[in-house]
């Protein structure tokens, strides 16, 4: 009777952790873009919402914060600053068109539903904010929005193909074929059942987005509402004051530089003690929000200044904000000169 030693049949314990090893290297291979997707997904969204519940977002010319200012301040230094015109024509139309267009990429990169479109869309709207806001960061690694549009780039590339709508619409089809159904037949079973999750998807975000804009606006504060805004004198015209009542320790309101034009915020930090800080931020131009607990901070970027010296607070910025000087007379507060730094 023949006696065999067993290697043929016997399995080697070192082969079952090569098969574990190289399940888990497939798998890890497999989603290895998941948590991009996830992020970006997740930010878009939040993107969006806090865009519609922004009360500046949408007040207009008289906020330094809206989007309308924000568009005309990058203007002058954008490489595509012409295509920027429409914006200001018609800026609520294109200050909702983006942030309803962020949450659908949102969404849509969450859920995997038509991964390459809403990666495409993406992307989209990355490269505008890098060409409209943020091109002339310097050096380019602190502007984010080039960051993102290389992170959107896998995602158009390889789409969403796992724990994904368009996963589940793929595996189905494979499925339909195997069973003999004719290719025509899947694709329009696919784009029909693709097209309703749009539908229903597109229809939360539109419900939810409008809810929030209708009742999650938070109410302006006096310091940045339109009315507190003086108007720009004309050259050689009368000194831009402001009532001193209007200014309270730790409050600020807003007038215009007669030169260039741009939002100035005359603040209190303590009593008696006045002064003026430009609303540009010397990153990349963007215009920063009214100050706000002792700050001011710039929503494109995230950089933060001190509101009684216009100090740099937290960068990407490094330079200060410029300063004016403010002169009291009687219940008057005038704006001088922009001072040299």
């Amino acid at each position: 009777m023949a006696t065999g030693t067993g290697t043929g049949t016997v399995p080697h314990e070192g082969s079952g952790t090569a098969a574990r090893i190289g399940q888990w290297k497939a798998t890890a291979s497999r989603l290895a873009l998941l948590p991009l997707r996830l992020f970006l997904g997740v930010t878009f969204v939040y993107a969006g919402f806090d865009k519609l519940s922004d009360a500046h977002y949408l007040a207009g010319a008289g906020d330094a914060a809206s989007f309308y200012s924000q568009t005309r301040a990058a203007r002058a230094g954008s490489p595509i600053g012409w295509t920027l015109a429409p914006a200001l024509h018609a800026p609520t139309f294109f200050g909702l068109l983006i942030a309803f267009g962020e949450l659908a990429v949102g969404l849509g990169t969450l859920f995997g539903l038509w991964g390459r479109i809403a990666a495409l869309g993406g992307a989209l709207l990355s490269a505008t904010l890098w060409l409209s806001v943020s091109f002339h960061t310097t050096p380019y690694y602190l502007g984010n929005d080039l960051a993102y549009l290389m992170a959107w780039t896998p995602l158009v590339l390889a789409g969403t193909p796992y724990l994904s709508v368009d996963g589940y619409l793929a595996a189905r089809a494979a499925r339909d074929r195997a069973r003999g159904l004719a290719e025509d037949a899947v694709r329009r079973r696919a784009l029909l059942d693709g097209g309703i999750a749009a539908v229903a998807l597109g229809g939360a975000g539109l419900l939810s987005g409008s809810l929030t804009a209708a009742f999650g606006r938070e109410d302006l504060p006096p310091a940045a509402a339109p009315d507190t805004a003086a108007p720009a004198p004309q050259s050689g015209g009368p000194a831009v004051t402001v009532p001193a009542a209007q200014v309270p320790v730790g409050g600020s309101a807003t007038v215009k530089d007669p030169a260039s034009g741009d939002a100035v915020y005359i603040v209190q930090p303590s009593a008696g003690k006045y002064t003026a800080l430009s609303s540009v931020c010397t990153h990349s131009g963007c215009a920063v929000n009214p100050p706000k607990d002792g700050q001011l901070y710039c929503p494109c970027h995230g950089s933060k200044f001190d509101a009684a010296t216009g100090a740099v607070i937290n960068g990407p910025a490094v330079k200060p904000l410029p300063h004016y000087t403010v002169t009291k007379n009687g219940e008057q507060l005038e704006l001088g000169p922009q001072q040299q730094a």
